[in-house]
């Protein structure tokens, strides 16, 4: 049941009941709604200041699981990194060193091969921040990856071509040698046999009697079958390919012919002592796209390792040359 209030009316000297006005009571209802909305407001200021709303904190929650998986994806990036590097590096000083190809660059495996991994902290990086740097890791892989596929795939077609590379690369000694004592004289400067004097000798002389066949040491072509008067008297020349030509000289007499195919270990001709030649030798270079290198390191399809380290030391003597 509703209160009825009375008041003392001075005037008339009675209790008369109380009556609000309209006006006045729509004032305090105002001023009641006010009052909460400014209280309401007040505090969510404060909680949303100090607290944060739900969804703030289902966000900065959410935000930091993702950083904690950036964590985790930076640091298996970082291991793939590494072993990328590893397979370039092992393609470029191992692979490609067997087959004797170029490098790849690294500015074909990658534009950009340091990545700005430490623009800022992950703590501190924006969230776009965070997808740029992903984005540009991943963007860096993919380009390295690509690239590394295009040499995996050159490198498969060498592999291909092994066999035949193999095959025209110098590997055996011209003449039979199997007691290694007809090395007569090796790679470098040594004495002139006619002037007497020290010149630089571009091959080996493998003193054998006249007569001793003389073979191919690699599959090839003949360029050269004669005496072309330049010193080697009666030699054969052949071209093998992949920049490899051999020369054999002082021959008594020459079997094969300009233009003929060779293949390794065939008699190509007999050996002499035709030309500027003090006895009966073969004289052997090898040359590597024209220049002369010491063929001592050619002869690993016919010796042991005990047999090549005797014949190094015999071809290291310093000693009169036969031409």
């Amino acid at each position: 049941m509703k209160k009825i209030k009375y008041y003392y009316n001075t005037n008339t000297l009675r209790y008369e009941k109380l009556v609000t006005p309209l006006r006045v009571r729509l004032l305090r209802v105002f001023g009641f709604v006010a009052a909460a909305f400014v209280t309401v407001g007040l505090i969510s200021y404060l909680a949303f200041q100090f607290v944060g709303s739900p969804n703030e904190k289902i966000l900065r929650n959410e935000n930091a699981r993702i950083r904690e998986k950036y964590k985790v994806i930076l640091a298996q990036v970082k291991a793939m990194q590494l072993e990328m590097k590893e397979i370039e590096n092992r393609d470029n000083n191992v692979y490609r060193s067997i087959f004797e190809s170029n490098p790849v660059p690294d500015s074909a495996r990658a534009k950009a091969m340091e990545l700005e991994l430490e623009i800022a902290s992950v703590e501190k990086m924006k969230d776009n921040q965070l997808v740029s740097s992903i984005t540009s890791i991943l963007e860096n892989l993919e380009s390295r990856i690509t690239s590394q596929k295009k040499s995996f795939d050159e490198l498969q077609g060498l592999v291909k071509n092994k066999e035949q590379l193999l095959a025209h690369t110098p590997a055996i000694q011209p003449v039979s040698n199997k007691d290694l004592n007809r090395v007569a004289s090796g790679f470098g400067y040594r004495i002139d046999p006619v002037y007497k004097t020290t010149k630089f000798h571009a091959g080996l002389d493998f003193s054998a009697p006249q007569g001793t066949p003389i073979y191919a040491t690699a599959e090839g072509t003949v360029t050269t079958a004669g005496n072309t008067g330049n010193g080697y008297g009666n030699h054969v020349i052949i071209s093998h390919g992949y920049g490899y030509e051999t020369l054999f000289g002082h021959m008594v007499r020459v079997k094969v012919r300009n233009g003929e195919a060779v293949k390794r270990g065939q008699v190509i001709g007999w050996v002499g002592s035709t030309g500027k030649s003090t006895g009966p030798h073969c004289h052997y270079e090898v040359h590597k796209y024209g220049e002369k290198i010491d063929p001592i390191y050619f002869f690993y399809n016919d010796l042991t390792a005990e047999q090549y380290d005797l014949l190094l030391k015999k071809a290291a003597a310093s000693n009169q040359s036969l031409d």
